[in-house]
Protein backbone atom coordinates (compact mmCIF):
# COMPACT_ATOMS: atom_id res chain seq x y z
CA UNK A 1 0.00 0.00 0.00
CA UNK A 2 1.15 3.53 -0.63
CA UNK A 3 0.56 6.65 1.44
CA UNK A 4 -2.84 8.17 0.64
CA UNK A 5 -4.22 11.67 1.06
CA UNK A 6 -7.17 12.82 3.16
CA UNK A 7 -8.95 16.14 3.57
CA UNK A 8 -11.40 17.81 5.94
CA UNK A 9 -14.16 16.52 3.66
CA UNK A 10 -13.27 12.83 3.76
CA UNK A 11 -11.40 12.54 7.09
CA UNK A 12 -14.32 10.91 8.89
CA UNK A 13 -14.93 8.30 6.17
CA UNK A 14 -11.24 7.54 5.48
CA UNK A 15 -9.85 7.69 9.03
CA UNK A 16 -12.50 7.62 11.75
CA UNK A 17 -14.62 4.94 10.06
CA UNK A 18 -11.69 2.84 8.77
CA UNK A 19 -11.80 -0.83 9.73
CA UNK A 20 -8.16 -0.94 10.87
CA UNK A 21 -5.60 1.43 12.36
CA UNK A 22 -4.77 4.59 10.41
CA UNK A 23 -1.64 6.73 10.71
CA UNK A 24 -2.31 10.37 9.79
CA UNK A 25 0.64 12.60 8.88
CA UNK A 26 -0.30 16.26 9.42
CA UNK A 27 2.08 18.14 7.09
CA UNK A 28 2.53 21.11 4.71
CA UNK A 29 4.46 21.73 1.48
CA UNK A 30 6.78 24.31 3.09
CA UNK A 31 7.75 22.06 6.03
CA UNK A 32 11.27 20.64 5.63
CA UNK A 33 11.01 17.97 8.36
CA UNK A 34 7.67 16.86 6.83
CA UNK A 35 9.40 16.26 3.50
CA UNK A 36 12.25 14.45 5.30
CA UNK A 37 9.97 11.79 6.82
CA UNK A 38 7.83 11.28 3.68
CA UNK A 39 10.12 8.62 2.11
CA UNK A 40 10.25 6.72 5.43
CA UNK A 41 6.45 6.71 5.65
CA UNK A 42 6.26 5.46 2.04
CA UNK A 43 8.62 2.59 2.90
CA UNK A 44 6.73 1.74 6.10
CA UNK A 45 3.43 1.74 4.16
CA UNK A 46 4.98 -0.72 1.71
CA UNK A 47 6.30 -3.01 4.45
CA UNK A 48 3.21 -2.97 6.68
CA UNK A 49 0.81 -3.45 3.77
CA UNK A 50 -2.74 -4.13 4.93
CA UNK A 51 -1.93 -4.00 8.66
CA UNK A 52 -2.08 -0.21 8.77
CA UNK A 53 -3.26 2.58 6.49
CA UNK A 54 -1.02 5.66 6.23
CA UNK A 55 -2.44 8.95 4.98
CA UNK A 56 -1.29 12.59 4.78
CA UNK A 57 -3.38 15.63 5.60
CA UNK A 58 -2.14 19.02 4.35
CA UNK A 59 -2.78 21.45 7.24
CA UNK A 60 -2.77 24.51 4.97
CA UNK A 61 -5.54 23.08 2.79
CA UNK A 62 -7.46 21.40 5.64
CA UNK A 63 -7.32 23.62 8.73
CA UNK A 64 -10.52 22.25 10.34
CA UNK A 65 -9.22 18.77 11.08
CA UNK A 66 -5.81 20.06 12.17
CA UNK A 67 -7.36 22.46 14.69
CA UNK A 68 -9.88 19.84 15.89
CA UNK A 69 -6.97 17.61 16.96
CA UNK A 70 -4.86 20.47 18.32
CA UNK A 71 -2.04 20.26 15.79
CA UNK A 72 0.31 23.10 16.76
CA UNK A 73 3.50 22.05 14.99
CA UNK A 74 4.23 19.81 12.06
CA UNK A 75 4.96 17.13 11.27
CA UNK A 76 2.51 15.65 13.76
CA UNK A 77 1.66 11.98 13.32
CA UNK A 78 -1.39 10.40 14.93
CA UNK A 79 -2.62 6.84 15.01
CA UNK A 80 -6.39 6.40 15.00
CA UNK A 81 -8.08 3.15 16.02
CA UNK A 82 -11.83 2.67 16.12
CA UNK A 83 -12.46 6.35 15.43
CA UNK A 84 -10.32 7.52 18.36
CA UNK A 85 -6.80 8.92 18.49
CA UNK A 86 -4.66 6.19 20.09
CA UNK A 87 -1.19 7.71 19.86
CA UNK A 88 0.54 10.93 18.83
CA UNK A 89 4.11 11.76 17.79
CA UNK A 90 5.29 15.32 17.13
CA UNK A 91 8.35 16.13 15.03
CA UNK A 92 10.47 14.25 12.54
CA UNK A 93 12.03 10.95 13.56
CA UNK A 94 14.23 8.37 11.84
CA UNK A 95 12.46 5.59 9.94
CA UNK A 96 13.33 2.96 12.57
CA UNK A 97 11.76 5.07 15.34
CA UNK A 98 8.64 5.75 13.25
CA UNK A 99 8.26 2.07 12.42
CA UNK A 100 8.69 1.06 16.06
CA UNK A 101 6.09 3.66 17.15
CA UNK A 102 3.59 2.41 14.55
CA UNK A 103 4.24 -1.28 15.40
CA UNK A 104 3.73 -0.59 19.12
CA UNK A 105 0.45 1.22 18.53
CA UNK A 106 -1.06 -1.24 16.05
Amino acid sequence: MSVGKVSDANFEAEVLKASGPVVVDFWAEWCGPCRMIAPALDEIAGVMGEKVKIVKLNVDENPQTASKYGVMSIPTLMIFKGGEMASRQVGAAPKAKLQQWINTAV
